[in-house]
């Protein structure tokens, strides 16, 4: 079926309501535009992800991020579609000037973020708000862009050779889609490993001006009067220089913030596949900060401290096989091995790349003791989860779950009653599990929850909480320091098959302010805070 030309707005030029004037063939031209709606929805998926991933990193919690982002986006693009529809005259002069905004916000807008992140995160509270505006702010400005390409699209394609609505926008559609799976897949497995977050954006914001560039300028130039195509021309290349120099400076730009995030003394930062690791300090007399995707893990003397609270507790009992889940940074395997009859400990740790600088950095492997050239340690890189799916028990004497705050989402699984009811079956029957829980003062219900799931799972447990020298060390969520929102204090969770919980003491040896004495008083301490009738939390239903 043939469509009926629209009327065209009175004075316009007969090249808007006719047929365009192409340099090439009909045939190559729809080809043409079938490739720019490709690369565009590429482009387009990329800075979705790009907004995805900063927002998670930079945030926290990514599925309330994730939800923000893409919901904010789907709504702007209807938006940015309905709007489109005064541009439908000027569809090739508009689509050019929709492809130059789109990649400058597109491909700053990780540039911008970051740079609110780093230099705004320690004035009081402006980091729950101002970035959580930009985020919106941006989702919002590439959804409407995003949305406004199609139907420009839509008239451009159909003004080379007119057909039915249904083919026009299977065409256009299958071309838009399979360019958003080459985008999605290009993210982390090119753009993020090889380029990183920054550079990744702008070169996705100059692939998208010069694809965007090239249809209007080459295939419907004709359709445009002479100042169009200047203003067109002059605009990309504008945009271009803004990209390019934004890259060249890209190096120098996330040095100076991260010395803003993680101070002066920064030694090693490397993406490693499974998060940024950052080591500040530990040479020269200073103290090792070990940052995980921006959350500080290690900090100063309170790295023994948590540590020392964390694995002593467990080791009073049965300890000659002992399995650490996560504890790559080595600091656990460290206080394990200081005990007497410890004959073998298993490490199971997601990420190679921090086992690699816990074995080899001078600062971090001087900080574990050189646990990990142990020959009583052997480290397995596996999914904690999948791990104990697959394994076989009782084996183990002593579990020690040094895994992330349940507060941060992807960790959720690893606080859940399946989780523990695998760790569970590979203990022995006189077993102990010790579980790092977040902070008790701060966060006392996600405590109570992981105190919950583990009696649903079969465990007696004993809550304490230790508290920190002030240095802000927070495995948790939060991630600033010092005098900011981070907590001062860890919530931890001794845990023993059955209905008798194991009695809080430390082995012989350890500092006077980690008694027994003192671990009664951060016991009363701990259930001081008790949040009644929380539920236990299971994969299906998370409940952090």
């Amino acid at each position: 079926m043939i469509e009926p030309q629209a009327p065209a707005p009175p004075g316009a030029p007969p090249s808007w309501t006719g047929p365009a004037r192409l340099p090439v063939r009909p045939g190559t031209g729809r080809f043409l535009v079938l490739v720019c709606v490709f690369v565009c929805a590429a482009c387009g998926l990329v800075y979705e992800l790009e907004l995805v991933a900063f927002a998670s990193y930079l945030i926290g919690d990514s599925v309330t991020q994730a939800s923000v982002v893409l919901s904010v986006m789907v709504f702007a693009m209807g938006i940015g579609s309905l709007a489109a529809k005064r541009l439908r005259w000027h569809a090739a002069a508009g689509f050019g000037a929709v492809e130059s905004a789109l990649a400058l916000v597109g491909g700053c807008s990780a540039m911008a973020l970051y740079a609110v992140f780093a230099w705004t995160a320690g004035w009081g509270g402006m980091w729950a708000d101002g970035p959580c505006c930009l985020l919106v702010a941006f989702s919002l400005a590439i959804g409407l862009l995003i949305g406004a390409e199609v139907p420009l699209l839509m008239e451009l394609i159909q003004r080379i050779r007119r057909q039915d609505a249904g083919g026009a926008v299977a065409d256009l559609f299958a071309a838009d889609y399979v360019g958003a799976l080459v985008g999605g897949l290009a993210f982390p497995f090119l753009l993020l490993p090889f380029l990183g977050q920054l550079t990744g954006a702008l070169l996705t914001g100059t692939v998208n001006v010069v694809a965007g560039g090239a249809l209007v300028l080459g295939l419907f130039r004709r359709d445009l009067t002479r100042r169009a195509r200047w203003t067109l021309l002059l605009t990309g290349l504008v945009v271009l220089g803004v990209l390019a120099s934004a890259a060249a400076l890209a190096g120098d730009f996330e040095r100076a913030a991260r010395r803003a995030v993680y101070g002066s003394g920064v030694r090693v930062a490397v993406q490693t596949g499974v998060q940024e690791v950052v080591l500040a300090g530990g040479t020269h007399g200073r103290p090792l900060d070990l940052f995980l995707d921006g959350r500080l893990r290690v900090g100063g003397r309170d790295a023994r401290r948590y540590h020392e609270a964390l694995v002593g507790p467990a080791l009073t009992g049965p300890h000659t096989r002992v399995l650490i889940l996560g504890g790559g940074d080595g600091l656990a395997a460290r206080e394990v091995l200081r005990r007497r009859g410890v004959r073998r400990v298993d490490v199971v740790e997601l990420d190679p790349g921090l086992v690699d600088l816990a074995r080899h950095d001078p600062g971090l492997s001087a900080a574990n003791g050189h646990a990990f050239a142990d020959r009583r340690v052997r480290v397995t890189t596996a999914d904690a989860l999948g791990w104990l799916r697959r394994a076989r028990g009782p084996a183990y004497d002593v579990v020690v779950a040094d895994l992330p705050d349940p507060g941060i989402t992807a960790s959720t699984k690893l606080y859940s009653q399946e989780f523990y009811g695998l760790a569970r079956r590979v203990l022995a029957p006189d077993g102990r599990l010790v579980v790092h829980a977040g902070p008790v003062t701060t966060r006392p219900r996600a405590f109570w929850t992981v105190a919950a799931t583990l009696r649903t799972a079969g465990f007696a447990v004993s809550p304490y909480r230790v508290l920190g020298h002030g240095t802000g060390f927070a495995p948790g969520p939060d991630r600033s320091t010092g005098t900011s929102r981070a907590p001062h204090d860890w919530g931890f969770l001794l845990a023993a098959p059955g209905t008798v919980p194991p009695p809080l003491r430390m082995p012989a040896g350890h500092p006077a302010t980690l008694t027994r004495t003192a671990l009664a008083a951060d016991a009363r301490a701990a259930e001081r805070t008790r949040v009644r009738g929380v539920r236990a939390s299971t994969l299906v239903h998370p409940r952090y």
